[in-house]
C-alpha cells in the first residue's frame, strides 16, 4: 500500500542555552535543556526596550496558565541598547514587567545567534525530546502556538514522552517600597503630586514632599475595573495629563486603554478602548469605547484634544472629549524616524509628550530621539538620526545623542527636558540655540520629569522614588559616548539583491484577492542611498533590490502584509467558523530593521518569513 502522508521534515536538536548574564527566576540554580526534558519549552527572545516584546509577555501569561504542567517558558533576554547588556538592568526589567517564568539573561546573544534568531521578539517551541518544532518572528502567534501545544500533549502523552509536574520558576521576593518602577508624574492644582506606580498597578497620590502617601488608587492587581479608589483596577498605567475640569486622563498601557481618574471623588472611569490590542484591519477611529488602541504610554492636552503616545503602533493617536471618539492623528504604524506630513511620517515606539503653546514635544524611544508637532500636524525631528544610532553626547543638535528617552517636560525658557532614560541622565535641548546640554547624571532610568516651582522633580522609576533638583544654570560636562545596536548586520553582496518575502496562509484559510492583490510589501533604507533600485510600496512580496557598493552598510526597513480569509472545505459559499455568510478575513503584517553589510561573495538573496505559515508546515532555521 502505497504511503500517502507527506514527508516529515528533518529533525533540529535545540541548541543549549547559553548566556554570560545567568540565570534569574529560578532561585540561583543554572538549567540545561536536558533539566527541562519532557516538558514543552517555549523561548522568548525578547529585549526589554521592545514594546513588541511587552505585548508578547502578556500573551504568553495565559498560555502560562491554561498549560501549567507541561509548558516551561524561558525568556532569553536579548539586548538591543547597551543599558539593556546591564546585569542589573536586566533584573529590574523582569521585575518592572511582572515576567513569572525563569529568563537567561545572554548580554553577548550567545544563544540569540545560535538559534539564528533575527528579530525581537522570536519565539521557538521545543518538543518534550529536546527538538526545535517551530520558530516564529513578531507578537500574535501565541494562539497558534497553543495549539501545537496541544498537540504535543496529545502527541506526547501517548509516547510516554511528557512529563507534568510543576516548572522551574522561583519567584522573587518583594521588596518594601514606597514606589515600585513608577512610570510618570503629574502636579496637581492641590499642589499634591500624582504618580503612576506602575508594576504594582495603581495610582498614588503624594504629598507635595514627594515622599509622603496621602492615598493610593487602585485596587493593586491586575485588571480593568472603573469605581472609587479602593476598587478600581489598572494595568501597569504610565502617562497622565490633567483636563481643563480638573480631572486626569490616565494612559492605562497594558489595558490598552484611556481611563479618567476624579481627584475630587476618586472614582475612575474608562474613557476610551476596548481592552484589546489594536491589530491591522481594525477601526482607527470612531466611538472611543469601540474602537481597539495599543499600549498608550503618555498623553498630553493640546488643542482641545487629548493627545496618545500610541506605542504600540508607532503613531499619535488623540482623544475629542466633546464627541467622545478617537482617531489616528500622525504615523502610518511603520517604525522608523521620517519626518513630514502627520500621515507619512514615521515614529519609533512614542514614549513622552509635553505640550506648548506652539509645538507638542514628543520622546521617540526606539529612535532615540526628540521629535515635535507644527499646529499644521507636520512632524519634525530635533535630535536623533534612527533605530540604530544611539549614545551620549552633548553639543548640536545634528551630532547629539540620547539613548532610549522615554519622557520630554517643557521648561519656562521655551527649552525642553529629555529623561534620557537608558543614559540614567536628564537632558535639555534649546530650540533657539540648538544646543545639548546635560543637566544631571546618576538618575537610575529616568522615566519622566515634572516642574514644580523652581525646581524639577525627575522619576527615577528603577529607584523607585521621585528626584528634586534645582535647574541648574550651566549644564553639566559628561564625556560623549555613541554607540551602535548590538545586533549582528547581514553580510550582503553589492549590487542586486533579491527580496523574498515568505508567506503561506495558515491552514484552513486562503489568500483574500476578492478586491484585488491581497499582499502588499514597502521597502526603504537608512542612508536612503544605500537602495539605488527597489525603493517604495508594491503588491509582490518578491522583489529585485539594488545596493550601492560605495554605501558600507546600513539598515533595511522592511514592511510586509498579507490578508487571508477562512476557507470552505467543501469548496462552496464560504462561511465564517462562528457561523455567519461572510468568512472571517485576518491580516498578517511584519516590519523587519535588518541591518546589513556589503561584502563582496555574501549571499544575493535576503529571504524573510512573514507570519501566517501554520506550525506543522513551517521548519525552523537550522542553527
Amino acid at each position: 500500500m502505497t504511503d500517502s502522508a507527506p514527508p516529515r521534515r528533518p529533525r533540529v536538536r535545540a541548541p543549549e542555552l547559553i548566556g554570560k548574564g545567568g540565570w534569574l527566576n529560578t532561585g540561583e540554580r543554572e538549567y540545561t535543556l536536558s533539566d527541562l526534558r519532557g516538558r514543552i519549552v517555549v523561548l522568548d527572545f525578547w529585549t526589554f526596550c521592545c514594546i513588541n516584546c511587552l505585548h508578547v509577555l502578556d500573551e504568553l501569561r495565559e498560555l502560562e496558565h491554561r498549560h501549567p504542567d507541561t509548558v516551561v517558558v524561558i525568556g532569553v533576554h536579548s539586548p538591543k541598547f547597551a543599558h539593556e547588556a546591564e546585569h542589573g538592568a536586566v533584573v529590574d526589567a523582569v521585575e518592572r514587567y511582572g515576567v513569572a517564568h525563569p529568563v537567561l539573561d545572554d548580554p553577548e546573544l550567545a544563544t540569540w545567534k545560535q538559534y539564528a534568531v533575527r528579530a525581537w521578539p522570536t519565539l521557538v517551541v521545543i518538543d518534550p525530546e529536546g527538538y526545535v518544532v517551530a520558530q516564529h518572528a513578531g507578537e500574535g502567534h501565541v494562539h497558534a502556538i497553543e495549539r501545537l501545544v496541544t498537540e504535543l500533549e496529545a502527541e506526547h502523552g501517548a509516547k510516554g514522552t511528557l512529563r507534568r509536574g510543576d516548572g522551574p520558576y522561583v519567584p522573587p521576593e518583594p521588596e518594601p517600597t514606597v514606589l515600585r518602577f513608577p512610570g510618570k508624574a503629574l502636579l496637581l492644582p492641590s499642589g499634591s503630586l500624582l504618580v503612576s506606580d506602575t508594576t504594582r498597578h495603581q495610582l498614588v497620590e503624594l504629598a507635595a514632599d514627594g515622599e509622603t502617601v496621602v492615598r493610593r488608587i487602585g485596587q493593586g492587581g491586575r485588571g480593568l475595573t472603573d469605581g472609587p479608589e479602593d476598587r478600581a483596577r489598572f494595568q501597569e498605567p504610565q502617562g497622565l495629563a490633567l483636563l481643563p475640569d480638573g480631572t486626569v486622563v490616565v494612559a492605562d498601557t497594558v489595558n490598552h486603554a484611556l481611563r479618567r481618574f476624579d481627584p475630587e471623588t476618586g472614582r475612575t472611569t474608562t474613557l476610551a478602548g476596548t481592552g484589546h490590542q489594536w491589530m491591522q484591519g481594525a477601526a482607527t477611529s470612531g466611538p472611543a469605547r469601540e474602537v481597539d488602541l495599543s499600549s498608550p504610554w503618555d498623553v498630553a492636552w493640546w488643542q482641545g484634544r487629548v493627545w496618545i503616545a500610541m506605542a504600540g503602533v508607532h503613531q499619535l493617536w488623540t482623544y475629542d472629549p466633546e464627541d467622545g471618539t478617537v482617531a489616528v492623528a500622525a504615523g502610518t504604524t511603520n517604525e522608523g524616524l521620517v519626518d513630514g506630513p502627520a500621515a507619512e511620517a514615521w515614529f519609533a515606539q512614542p514614549s513622552g509628550l509635553a505640550a506648548t503653546a506652539d509645538r507638542l514635544w514628543l520622546a521617540d524611544s526606539e529612535t532615540s530621539a526628540l521629535r515635535w508637532v507644527d499646529p499644521d500636524g507636520a512632524v519634525h525631528t530635533a535630535v536623533g538620526t534612527g533605530l540604530f544610532d544611539f549614545g551620549h553626547r552633548d553639543g548640536a543638535a545634528g551630532q547629539a545623542l540620547f539613548q532610549h528617552p522615554l519622557g520630554v517636560t517643557a521648561l519656562p525658557d521655551g527649552s525642553v527636558a529629555v529623561a534620557d532614560t537608558y543614559n540614567h541622565a536628564l537632558r535639555r535641548f534649546d530650540p533657539a540655540t540648538g544646543e545639548v546640554t546635560t543637566l544631571a547624571t546618576d538618575l537610575r532610568e529616568p522615566s519622566d520629569a515634572v516642574l514644580v516651582g523652581e525646581d524639577i522633580v525627575v522619576v527615577e522609576s528603577a529607584r523607585h522614588r521621585l528626584t528634586r533638583l534645582r535647574l541648574p544654570d550651566e549644564a553639566v560636562r559628561v564625556e560623549p559616548v555613541a554607540h551602535r545596536t548590538r545586533r549582528a548586520a547581514t553580510e550582503v553582496a553589492p549590487g542586486r539583491l533579491r527580496l523574498d518575502v515568505v508567506f503561506q496562509a495558515p491552514q484552513g484559510q486562503k489568500l483574500d484577492t476578492r478586491y484585488g492583490p491581497s499582499t502588499r510589501l514597502l521597502v526603504s533604507s537608512t542612508p536612503p542611498e544605500l537602495l539605488l533600485k527597489g525603493e517604495g510600496a508594491g503588491t509582490d512580496l518578491s522583489r529585485e533590490l539594488e545596493l550601492d557598493a560605495a554605501v558600507r552598510e546600513g539598515v533595511l526597513h522592511i514592511s510586509a502584509m498579507a490578508a487571508s480569509c477562512d476557507d470552505d472545505p467543501a469548496g462552496g459559499t464560504s462561511q465564517s467558523k462562528t457561523g455567519g455568510e461572510y468568512p472571517a478575513c485576518h491580516v498578517h503584517q511584519q516590519d523587519w530593521g535588518v541591518p546589513v553589510r556589503l561584502t563582496e561573495g555574501a549571499t544575493d538573496r535576503l529571504p524573510l518569513v512573514l507570519a501566517g505559515l501554520d506550525e506543522q508546515e513551517s521548519g525552523p532555521q537550522t542553527p
